[in-house]
């Protein structure tokens, strides 16, 4: 089923509203491809007849599936990996160090991390990987690594933390599968102790981010991409607020804030970049 010129202008104005994601006219087969099946689960004829079912649903389990899936939810697990390194080794150990030293007490050192646009989860289990294998000894931390995303059926698997056998062959070692993963069945399901580090929570990036509070590392990366440049910078001011005086900002790594958000400085470590607030 193809989509018109017209019934594209129609969605593409939809999808942003309901999700931020700009789709340029060359895009329509996003819109077919994606959408495509919705057509037949739900017995229209044209892609008109979807959006007007959509926007008529009072419940709005249509536009939840529409956004289910017109987000790309590509993912993997230590995507990129430098990001992961940098975490391990920079921006973590320094973090902890500030923290350590301004400690009063003997009590647990809080960290708090978010993943926007988590996806399916892979991010944030890699984070919390990570962070098990810098700190060890996770009792002397109070670690919470919040996953947010859009997407009802990511957050869901998301939190389900069960990955089929392709997925965990993208991105882990066997190593890191034996030592983080239980056998479940076919699949595989992320141990407790990692597990319990994660919490997850469906959140469109284009709302206010009212209370989830301050965190000391935040990644966003190939999100932001997906919208216009004056979303991109609000999307940035709102980060601003939320991340610690001294804490990291991770983004893709061809991504750039150069031009959107000025209150960000750049932080080279080896042949990655960070970003942290000007001071």
């Amino acid at each position: 089923m193809e989509i018109d010129q017209t019934e594209f202008r129609l969605w593409a104005r939809y999808v942003y509203d309901i999700s931020g994601i700009l789709l340029e006219p060359a895009k329509s087969y996003l819109i077919e491809s994606r959408l495509g099946p919705l057509l037949k689960e739900y017995a229209c004829r044209k892609f008109g007849d979807l959006y007007q079912r959509s926007k008529m649903d009072s419940t709005r389990t249509i536009e939840r599936r529409i956004i289910d899936q017109i987000t790309t939810n590509e993912t993997l697990f230590f995507r990129d990996n430098a990001p992961f390194e940098m975490l391990k080794y920079k921006i973590l150990p320094d973090i902890v160090d500030r923290k350590t030293q301004k400690a009063f007490s003997s009590s647990p050192v809080a960290l708090r991390i978010w993943s926007a646009g988590c996806s399916t989860g892979q991010e944030v289990y890699s984070i919390a990987i990570a962070l098990k294998e810098v700190l060890v000894d996770l009792n002397k931390y109070n670690v919470t690594v919040l996953g947010t995303d859009i997407s009802s059926m990511a957050i869901d698997r998301a939190s389900c933390g069960k990955y089929s056998q392709f997925e965990m062959d993208r991105g882990l070692t066997f190593e890191r599968m034996e030592q983080y993963f239980i056998r479940d069945g076919e699949a595989w399901k992320i141990k407790d102790e990692i597990r319990a580090m994660a919490s997850f929570k469906k959140m469109s990036l284009m709302q206010p981010f009212a209370g989830l509070g301050k965190f000391d590392i935040i990644f966003c990366r190939n999100v932001a991409i997906y919208f216009t440049m004056d979303d991109r910078k609000k999307l940035f001011r709102h980060i601003e607020a939320l991340l610690a005086a001294d804490g990291g900002l991770i983004i893709g790594s061809t991504e750039s804030l150069t031009g959107i958000a000025p209150q960000f400085e750049p932080k080279r470590y080896l042949r990655s970049v960070f970003y942290q607030l000007k001071k």
